[in-house]
């Protein structure tokens, strides 16, 4: 919901970071950042709740400098959006699979499947609607954005996961109140750009 608005605050607050870093490849700090997250997703499995939020928290902040620094360089590449968006989704896919089988609550397991369910549902609304939009030149390019492609807004976005999935690490005992509540946010998502695609397209 609020990634327009903080996209250019994001790239200013990295840009100190995007200098020292600038000699580095982007999709090598996009793979860095899949570690991360992918240790994340593992700390959850072993209850390790601290070290996953530092390494959920290293995964934002990593993710985060591989555009700036594209953007910084004059490194940007469509493989590299591509890449960066599919590791994201493995990691954000993982880290409730990494709660679900650490927890022996039934609760938490069928709602990590509620949740999963809707994060597919969601991609494909967000990125069929994304190749319509660029078929149609009303993508990125001509909108201005700073990503790949262009990606229509809605209520749970990268912030709002940002800090849904930091709250899993905080809160670990509220697991299905918390995946439940944004398994209903994302579905909203869909929604959201089902009536806006009836309007525009």
């Amino acid at each position: 919901m609020f990634d327009h608005l903080l996209r250019g605050v994001k790239d200013r607050l990295l840009a100190p970071l995007a200098t020292i870093f600038r000699g580095v490849a982007p999709n090598v700090l996009t793979l860095t950042a899949f570690v991360f997250g992918i240790a994340a997703a593992l700390a959850a499995w072993r209850g390790a709740w601290l070290a996953g939020l530092l390494l959920w928290g290293l995964n934002r902040i990593t993710d985060g400098l591989d555009g700036t620094v594209a953007r910084v360089a004059e490194r940007q590449t469509d493989f590299g959006g591509y890449l960066d968006i599919l590791l994201d989704f493995i990691v954000y896919a993982a880290i409730p699979v990494g709660f679900a089988i650490q927890s022996a609550d039934r609760g938490v397991l069928v709602w990590t499947a509620v949740l999963e369910a809707t994060f597919f549902v969601n991609a494909c609304s967000w990125m069929y609607l994304s190749a319509v939009l660029e078929k149609r030149a009303s993508g990125a390019r001509v909108t201005g954005e700073l990503t790949t492609v262009t990606m229509p807004p809605a209520l749970v976005a990268g912030f709002e996961t940002v800090v849904f999935f930091g709250l899993f690490f905080v809160f670990p005992a509220h697991l299905v109140t918390l995946f439940g509540a944004m398994s209903v946010l994302v579905g909203i998502n869909v929604i959201q750009r089902l009536i806006w695609a009836r309007h525009v397209l």
